[in-house]
């Protein structure tokens, strides 16, 4: 492989002293590890991730911004975006480069080097419990995003919004629903469905004047697709000591309770784990719905594997909407 232009003034490379190589795999990407020789004869590595298409721009905005948004709040739990943008040499083509992030079991730091000293459970909930920065053109902290994020393959729209019942209503169910119509037909039972999710469980569930007993939440950075394939253990940078960390997020300022959608999904997070997590981040009162609100972000990733790769997924999806209609739909 060969370093391109843009990428060696990106991280300001000496092309002598830097090589590239295939490292890793994605579905949706290439990807790989750049290794450069310091001054002093030490070795610092990148990882970079390269596609075609303006799928790939958008997909690689979206992961800097999300990864940075992360990493600026608790810098143990995710490597730190350094740079995406255009290849010189490859037509209409794509990178991002990261921190790179050794998966390891053990380091190879010295034994004084403790880390953060923190779980994932711990770090999640310190995310969860900082408000989001307030966007340009905003008095406060608002939901939504700075620029488009891609969950899977499925660009999401981030529009801020001051009501995150409108947000997750508009942004996340009605918008997947659109894209699954669009590559698996059109579906009068499903549409149907979502349609009176949208407009009947989500402002029951997640309206203003109901979600935290009518109090205002506050926005927070959330990964966005923190299923057990996302995270792991390793050394950021690849030095230092094993943090748990996360990676290829999806992030958006949202309800924190968003992520744990996702992350009851595909399973991978233990009662342990959650109980670690809710001591420090509390869960949203009423918290007699807190299961059924889960339930319902959960919905937005089975509408969206749908989405992506059709199959059972709309049964997951059909049968949670059953259930949330069943308790709620006939409820003020």
């Amino acid at each position: 492989m060969k370093l391109d232009p843009a990428v060696i003034r990106a991280l300001k490379l000496n092309p002598s002293t830097a090589h590239v190589a295939s490292h890793g795999g994605s579905g949706f990407s290439a990807t790989a590890k750049i290794t450069t020789t310091l001054e002093d004869g030490s070795e610092k590595y990148f990882f970079m991730k390269t596609g075609v298409g303006e799928d790939a721009k958008v997909m690689f905005e979206g992961e800097h911004a999300s990864l940075n948004a992360i990493h600026h709040t608790v810098p143990s739990l995710c490597p730190a975006s350094i740079a995406s943008g255009a290849l010189e040499e490859s037509h209409a083509s794509w990178f991002l480069i990261t921190d790179f992030l050794d998966l390891s079991t053990a380091s190879s730091g010295s034994a004084a080097d403790k880390g953060s000293g923190l779980s994932l459970a711990e770090k999640l909930a310190q995310l969860h419990m900082t408000p989001a920065s307030t966007p340009e053109g905003f008095s406060k902290p608002v939901f939504g995003f700075p620029v488009t994020t891609c969950c899977g393959d499925t660009a999401q729209t981030n529009d801020f919004m001051e009501s995150w019942a409108a947000f997750y209503a508009e942004n996340r169910l009605r918008a997947i629903l659109k894209k699954s119509e669009h590559r698996n037909g059109t579906d009068a039972e499903l549409r149907s469905m979502v349609e009176r999710t949208a407009d009947v469980i989500v402002p029951r569930l997640l309206g203003d004047d109901h979600l935290n007993n009518g109090k205002t939440i506050t926005p927070v950075v959330v990964h966005g697709d923190l299923w057990s394939g996302n995270k792991g253990r390793g050394r950021i940078g690849g030095i230092g000591a094993v943090e748990d960390v996360v990676f290829d997020p999806s992030a958006c300022y949202a309800h924190s309770e968003y992520e744990l959608g996702i992350m009851s999904m595909f399973g991978g997070f233990s009662g342990r784990f959650f109980e670690e997590y809710h001591r420090v981040c509390p869960k949203t009162e009423p918290i007699t719905e807190y299961e059924d609100r889960v339930s319902l972000y959960e919905l937005y990733h089975q509408l969206n594997h749908y989405s992506i790769f059709s199959g059972g997924y709309r049964e997951g999806a059909v049968a949670i909407m059953k259930k949330l209609h069943k308790s709620y739909g006939n409820r003020p």
